[in-house]
């Protein structure tokens, strides 16, 4: 068995940490990230990236990577499937960075993946699947699986960075505790035969909501609200939805994913447990309506990576320091959360949809807009 070490190991080399390692890379903490697969994803998944990400790129020096392959986003509309019944104009938010962009994730991961690399070149170890790992009072070992061949590699810390299964959490022993909501969904990336351009679009038929926003190379991402779980999702059937709720028209055109999903809400018991620390899905998960999810781990990321440089400068505080980590992301989800199920209740299926109409026009109309700007946004979570 091969040893190594590294002063932090981060498990799980997705989005948040891919950012994770670039954030203490930048800090001068040296740090190991090993990933379970041998390639970045292959298809759109997660697009959203909201304003507070693109001001954290802007700081660690990549953000330009960013703009140059996603889609601004600076007009959202509401629709009931019949008539506009208002809009916000993301260009009227404060910052350098008044809009929504939409970057595909197979995109998100290639930028994140060279720019660690640049900072560390051999940080990035690739098929490597984690078994098991052990602390003791000074260190942790995590034990893994490269090529037919066992490695362990020991460090001050652990970082599950490795999703809502996470195996370095159930490896800890920490809980994982929340619900499954009702809500079910299906969702698929389109050629765009719409007049939206660079517009986001949230219809609210009296069936239930559909989202669609725009994406690179003239493609747009279609979400919808179903009764129940779809478990062999296609295009067709997203299409018929479509179709009978709003009249538009999407048989035939080019689909490159497809797929469905119901709706969790579920939070770590505790973020970190001596050596270990979580981040990420691994530490929480929120309703995906929103988009919220990923820029949320990075902005966890970004507060835990301040932290451990905080600890490396005061040793003696550890403790402090990561329970401010702690109740300072939690405060953060928590808020998200509220926001999300929002999100869920106002694109829920009607039988009056005419009081929802009212309140839609009624936040879009009205001083109110200036909130939900901000909520749209994910303004004043951090």
């Amino acid at each position: 068995m091969k040893q190594n070490k590294s002063e932090i190991t981060i498990v799980g080399g997705g989005p948040v940490g891919l950012f994770l390692g670039i954030c203490l890379s930048k800090r001068g903490i040296d740090c190991t990230i090993l990933e379970q697969r041998a390639e970045p994803v292959q298809d759109s998944r997660s697009l959203g990236i909201h304003p507070v990400s693109l001001e954290l790129f802007e700081k660690l020096g990549f953000v330009n990577e960013f703009l140059e392959k996603g889609i601004s986003i600076k007009k959202g509309l509401a629709h009931n499937g019949k008539e506009v019944l208002g809009s916000i104009n993301f260009d009227e938010l404060e910052g350098p960075f008044n809009f929504i962009l939409a970057c595909p994730q197979f995109y998100t991961e290639r930028i994140l993946i060279a720019k660690f690399l640049e900072l560390n070149p051999e940080g990035l170890i690739s098929e490597a699947t984690v078994t098991r790992i052990q602390q003791t009072e000074q260190e942790v070992s995590c034990w893994y699986q490269k090529a037919g061949k066992e490695y362990c590699i020991t460090s001050k810390y652990i970082i599950g960075c490795d999703g809502k299964n996470s195996l370095v959490r159930k490896e800890t022993g920490i809980l994982f505790e929340g619900k499954r909501y009702p809500d079910t969904y299906i969702m698929g990336d389109f050629d765009d035969n719409t007049s939206f351009e660079d517009q986001a679009v949230v219809f609210l038929p009296k069936q239930g909501l559909i989202e669609s926003f725009p994406l690179p190379d003239n493609m747009r991402r279609w979400v919808v609200k179903t009764d129940s779980y779809i478990d062999s999702p296609t295009p067709n059937k997203l299409a018929d939805f479509v179709k009978k709720r709003i009249g538009t028209d999407l048989k035939g055109l080019k689909s490159t994913m497809i797929s469905s999903f119901g709706v969790q809400s579920f939070s770590a018991e505790n973020y970190f447990k001596d050596r270990v620390i979580l981040c990420g899905d691994a530490s929480h998960i929120v309703s995906p309506i929103g988009g919220q999810g990923m820029n949320l781990g990075w902005i966890g990321a970004w507060i835990l990576a301040t932290a451990l440089f905080k600890i490396k400068m005061n040793p003696e505080k550890e403790t402090e320091i990561l329970s401010d980590y702690q109740k300072q992301q939690t405060k953060i989800v928590r808020k998200a959360s509220l926001r999300a199920e929002w999100n869920m209740k106002m694109g829920s299926k009607q039988l009056f949809p005419y009081f929802r109409k009212i309140l839609v026009q009624l936040i879009l109309k009205t001083p109110l807009k200036r909130i939900a700007l901000k909520v749209f946004t994910m303004k004043g979570l951090y």
